[in-house]
């Protein structure tokens, strides 16, 4: 993950796509500091679909099934060579299953 993904243009986002083991993997890192932004417990949180920029680091942009609804997630996982943590940069709620996922 954080690769340079093939067609993908530096600061522009790649086309979404169903998420991967990995963005779940990314999104399990994060839902404690999302239901701490959102405010709410979510019972179920799911990625859906994902899209990615390159810049310093990734900024992954999410659509999660949080049972009910979805939220979307900007999730930003820094170069390896600066550490490669993983943070929440920003979130988006009461989103629903149709809503596009894009840059925010």
């Amino acid at each position: 993950m954080g690769d340079f993904m093939p067609g993908q243009l530096c600061g522009g986002t790649s086309k979404v796509s169903p998420a991967t083991p990995e963005i779940q993997s990314l999104c399990d890192q994060i839902k404690a500091a999302a239901e701490e932004k959102a405010g709410k417990k979510y019972s179920e949180f799911k990625a859906v679909s994902f899209c990615s920029q390159v810049v310093s680091g990734t900024n992954y942009f999410v659509k999660v099934n949080v049972g009910g609804g979805c939220i979307h997630v900007r999730i930003y996982v820094k170069l390896p060579c600066h550490g490669g943590e993983v943070s929440l940069d920003s979130i988006q709620t009461s989103k629903t299953h149709e809503d596009l996922l894009a840059y925010f």
